[in-house]
């Protein structure tokens, strides 16, 4: 490890409220429902399906004052790392906790940034029938190096990028939700309410996965925080823009599963590769169908575009406080953002789509659930008690967000299968043995000094 990087070279504050709430909403909406829906009906039949979205919105709603609040007291760049190397100290727990964030970040940036580029290259597959399956994963991968190409340069370019991407994509899903509720077959819609699960046990479980694929479509809403040293007047920008986005998604999620239902069989979505586009064929032909893939290929674009503008700035904040590798704090000599932390999660993410859309949502969940979010939940708990007359945004009704947060991650993780909690915990080992060899190597704590 080298020395720390001059605290005087850093990326200016740049992104006001209209381009974080932007890079949320474009991260949030992405390629998530267009190809999730499909998983979540054949999860969980019948209305009980909705609970699942409406679980998972207010589980996201309770965590997302959990990110404001940390997001307004520490505005820096690569956000979580500060976030839990502050509260559980510097120089003792925060150095493991930042180390396992850092760690579960090498995984999880790939993952999250694979499944738009996964999601994306599924729907060519509409335009491009013989694309096969090779074909679709050069596409994704294709997808986050052309990703990272365009993000090599100034942050004020791209969220001038994401702002425009933003309003096309939330119009798109205007006029697709309208025509569902224009064409809203009653009949349609009563088959599907009639459906149900029998199984008790297997409602639970369905619950579980269908919250799981929920708080991956809804996830994105932290986003904003990740470049929170980029960020104008972050105590009042950051949690603006975290409340605002998971509201305003959570009703377009919504209406986008009634227009679906009431249009379709649900048995037809349920088996669905192109879900929306069927469900866009059948109202309005072929041409529907294009030109609602076409701007779904937008959105996943852009999805993927601000996942890797986020994640890249994490390696480049530990690095900056000598937590990681130097020339991953290395800033464009110009422009001012981080280079090789850019190409280097560019280049993984890449490589990540490799594996199955299904393996990277649970992956992702499980493996950010049991490494970050429980632990920056009591992360506000210690902030609080260690600053309590901080002039920084405070969640209403503290602390029933937190334990509802909690308790819903854990439920979670129990319901999520035995492969992917064993890999989380496997990932939380290996990183705490990384850590503590390193910690030896150098010693520093919890080692005795030499």
């Amino acid at each position: 490890m080298k020395a720390p990087v001059d605290a005087r070279t850093v990326p200016p504050r740049a992104i006001g409220l209209w381009g974080g709430l932007s890079a949320n909403v474009l991260n949030m909406i992405g390629i998530g429902p267009f190809v999730t829906i499909p998983l979540a009906l054949s999860a969980l039949a019948g209305p009980s399906v909705f609970l699942g979205w409406i679980a998972g919105a207010l589980l996201c709603l309770c965590d997302g004052m959990v990110w404001a609040e940390l997001g307004s007291t520490i505005p820096e760049s690569g956000g979580p790392y500060h976030y839990l190397r502050e509260a559980y100290g510097r120089e003792r727990f925060g150095r493991l906790f930042g180390f396992l964030y850092l760690w579960q970040t090498l995984l999880t940036a790939p993952l999250s940034i694979g499944s738009a580029a996964v999601g994306f290259a599924q729907y060519a597959g509409y335009l491009l029938p013989s694309l096969g399956e090779t074909g679709r994963v050069l596409v994704a991968a294709g997808l986050c190096l052309f990703n990272t190409a365009v993000l090599y340069r100034k942050v004020g370019d791209i969220q001038k990028l994401s702002l425009g991407i933003s309003v096309i994509v939330a119009v798109a899903c205007v006029w697709i939700v309208g025509s569902g509720i224009a064409h809203f077959d009653r009949a349609m819609a009563a088959h599907f309410m009639q459906a149900r699960n029998d199984d008790a046990h297997g409602f639970w479980l369905g619950l579980g996965a269908v919250a799981l694929i929920a708080v991956y479509d809804y996830g994105g809403y932290n986003n904003v925080c990740m470049l929170g040293g980029e960020v104008k007047n972050p105590r009042r920008t950051i949690p603006m823009a975290v409340l605002l986005s998971i509201p305003l998604v959570a009703v377009l999620y919504l209406g986008l599963n009634l227009s679906i239902l009431g249009v379709l069989p649900w048995e037809k979505a349920a088996s669905s590769k192109f879900v929306v586009a069927d469900f866009m064929q059948a109202i309005h032909g072929g041409t529907g169908g294009t030109l609602a893939v076409l701007l779904i290929l937008l959105a996943s674009w852009g999805s993927a575009l601000v996942v890797l503008l986020g994640y890249s700035r994490v390696p480049y904040a530990a690095a900056a406080q000598g937590q990681f590798f130097r020339p991953f704090a290395r800033l464009h000599p110009r422009d001012g953002f981080p280079t090789v932390s850019l190409v280097f999660v560019g280049v993984t993410s890449a490589l990540a789509c490799f594996l199955s859309l299904e393996s990277l949502i649970a992956l992702l969940m499980v493996v950010q659930i049991l490494f970050q979010y429980i632990a920056q939940c009591f992360a506000v708990v210690i902030l609080r008690r260690r600053h309590p007359g901080a002039d920084v945004f405070r969640m209403p009704l503290y602390p029933l967000p937190i334990v509802v947060s909690v308790v819903g991650w854990l439920y979670i993780v129990a319901t999520s299968g035995t492969r992917s909690i064993a890999v989380g915990v496997g990932a939380v080992v290996v990183g705490t043995l990384v850590f503590l060899w390193q910690a030896r190597s150098t010693r520093s704590w919890p080692f005795p000094k030499a």
